[in-house]
């Protein structure tokens, strides 16, 4: 049985909004804006380190009722505010992951315990979805990388396996057939150890809301969307390619990669520009970078690879 810890953070331990973005300001205005540029002062009772800004990018963060009122989370509806409507009923403590495969400590892991034992980090990243629309969240996480390090990846394993929470009683989507149920997601081994792939377990130094993935849900940055499985339950080292819900739903448009790239259409729209969320149907598209920006630190992850026909 998981063993239970319970936090004593308080809303007093964490990062305000305000202070939060006058803290970037200073990050900037050092010029230290970089991979694993780190300033400031440690707060909270989980060890958390200042905020880390990621990638050669001008990152100013959406507000938080941006980022917790628009999202994709199809266990509460397919529509983009229905999971700020309905994920409230969602229970999260107590919460464990199951992680096993091919790995030396398979078991059933309690989540406060990850936490209070994680190097936990605040990262600006920049977050894009498949219908070409953006926003920049500030996430509290660590490296998936720690995690796998921690319970011994064996040297056969080649890719890792996530799952969602399947309770249909507090998710009610789950109660039809939009989707296969539960919801998986993977990655290849090497692009889950890069260290910008992190677990988030919060944002603005806060709990994670429900509606964004709580209490742990996936962060790649230089991917779409919906390769950022929520409410994940269940870790797999495996050998090989796991299914992913949206590459069987829909192979010919939802990879397995899902890499952000604009030289490749989505069947059904081009991903040349996007729309930054919070600007108002009028704002100007910009160009979609490559990776989302970061083609610098995982270009070479897919040396080799033709993109076109690994999406």
């Amino acid at each position: 049985m998981a063993k239970r810890f319970k936090s004593d953070l308080k809303h007093s331990d964490v990062t305000p909004q305000k202070h939060f973005l006058n803290r970037r300001n200073l990050i900037i205005g050092a010029g230290v804006l970089g991979a694993g540029a780190v300033a400031g002062t440690a707060f909270g009772t989980l060890g958390a380190k200042p905020a880390v800004a990621e990638g050669a990018l001008d990152l100013t963060p959406n507000t938080l009722k941006e980022i917790s009122s628009y999202n994709n989370y199809y266990e509460f509806g397919a529509s983009k505010t229905d999971p700020a409507k309905y994920a409230h009923t969602l229970t999260t403590d107590p919460w464990s992951v199951k992680i096993d495969g091919l790995v030396e400590k398979p078991g059933t892991y309690d989540l406060a315990d990850i936490l209070k034992n994680a190097d936990l980090e605040e990262r600006i990243y920049r977050f894009r979805c498949v219908e070409a629309w953006s926003m920049v969240v500030p996430w509290l996480g660590f490296e998936l990388a720690s995690l796998l390090n921690r319970v011994g990846v064996q040297s056969k394993a080649k890719y890792v396996a996530f799952e969602t929470l399947f309770r249909p009683d507090e998710m009610p989507a789950q109660k039809t057939s939009v989707l296969d149920w539960p919801y998986v997601e993977g990655l290849r081994l090497d692009e889950a150890m890069n260290p910008l792939t992190i677990l988030a377990s919060g944002l603005y130094g806060k709990e994670l809301p429900k509606q964004n993935g709580a209490p742990l849900r996936l962060v790649v940055p230089w991917k779409y969307g919906f390769k950022s499985i929520k409410s994940i339950v269940r870790i797999s080292l495996v050998e090989e390619m796991p299914p992913t819900t949206w590459n069987t739903v829909g192979p010919n448009e939802y990879g397995f990669y899902s890499n952000v790239n604009p030289e490749v259409d989505h069947r059904r729209w081009s991903q040349a520009s996007e729309r930054l969320i919070g600007g108002g149907i009028f704002a100007k598209r910009q160009p979609t970078l490559k990776f989302n920006g970061y083609e610098e630190q995982v270009a070479d992850l897919y040396t080799g690879m033709d993109l076109a026909k690994n999406y």
